[in-house]
């Protein structure tokens, strides 16, 4: 296509196509960035504007404790099986001693205690380096930007690790369990964890849809539903105020507590609301 042929109309047919609207309104972010690009660069000079569709609902799933204790039990028991060829177990499939979820029990428990972006808990990493979050173990911090990479939209501040979660990987350096990344599978990065905790949800049986962003929705409901300062937690979690109290602000114990106190509460004399009240064919006046 030409990028006159880029209409409402042809953005709208392409999200009937494609089936999703989440899915073709990221298409279509991704085409209206490569518009704009082209345009910047001088390669064309008129306006060419991309239809997108409504935004879809935040999605409102999160674990509790008892689920992510599960989940993590899960990932931390489950040993690989092998069919046997030989011998008097010929035909049975065994566990081995091979732990192959392990990988993802660390992920877990650094994305629920920083609530972290999976992107840079794959990248986190004890030795600062190009290209990795580098978690200070002696200092506590986790700088979450990647050496080397720019400030985005997508906020990744500074941290502190909880000490609990420190703990962990501190023992994870110290008995050599992991080597240059905190997520490692046979000593290499992991660059996903989608597949594997597609695995883990379905032995765990949770209910709903658990991705690897679920677990930064529980972190901010955790720190909600503990009633945490909302610019506390914001800042902690790499997002904005205005995000934090619109999508997870209804979790806090305050939320609008003032307002639903305060509408139950009997105003003072000065503050008398007075009402028209009609009945035996005349008007009467009543002070509340």
């Amino acid at each position: 296509m030409t990028l006159s042929e880029v209409t409402g109309d042809a953005c709208r047919r392409y999200e009937a196509e494609r089936g999703s609207a989440g899915g073709a309104r990221r298409d279509l972010e991704d085409l209206r960035a490569a518009i704009n690009h082209h345009e910047k660069e001088g390669l064309h000079h008129s306006i060419v504007r991309v239809s997108l569709p409504e935004k879809g609902l935040p999605r409102d799933r999160w674990l509790t404790r008892a689920e992510a204790a599960k989940l993590l039990w899960v990932c931390w028991r489950y040993r690989e099986t092998q069919l046997r060829h030989r011998g008097p177990d010929r035909g049975r499939r065994l566990p081995t001693m091979r732990y192959p979820l392990r990988h993802l029990a660390r992920f877990i428990l650094i994305a629920l205690y920083t609530g972290t972006r999976a992107g840079a808990i794959s990248r986190a990493s004890p030795n600062k380096g190009e290209g990795r979050s580098f978690v200070d173990l002696d200092r506590g911090i986790f700088y979450r930007l990647p050496d080397g990479d720019r400030p985005s939209k997508k906020r990744q501040p500074p941290a502190p690790i909880p000490n609990r979660l420190l703990a962990h990987m501190r023992r994870w350096r110290d008995r050599n369990i992991i080597s240059d990344r905190f997520v490692e599978w046979n000593g290499k990065p992991v660059g996903s964890v989608k597949t594997a905790l597609k695995t883990a949800v379905r032995l765990a049986k949770l209910p709903g849809r658990v991705t690897p962003h679920t677990f930064r929705h529980t972190a901010a409901t955790w720190l909600m539903l503990n009633g945490v300062n909302v610019w506390r937690a914001a800042g902690f979690l790499g997002m904005s105020v205005e995000t934090l109290d619109r999508v997870y602000g209804h979790h806090h114990p305050d939320f609008m507590s003032d307002a639903a106190d305060a509408i139950s509460r009997k105003p003072n004399k000065n503050q008398s609301l007075v009402v028209s009240l009609v009945g035996d064919g005349r008007q009467r006046k009543k002070a509340l």
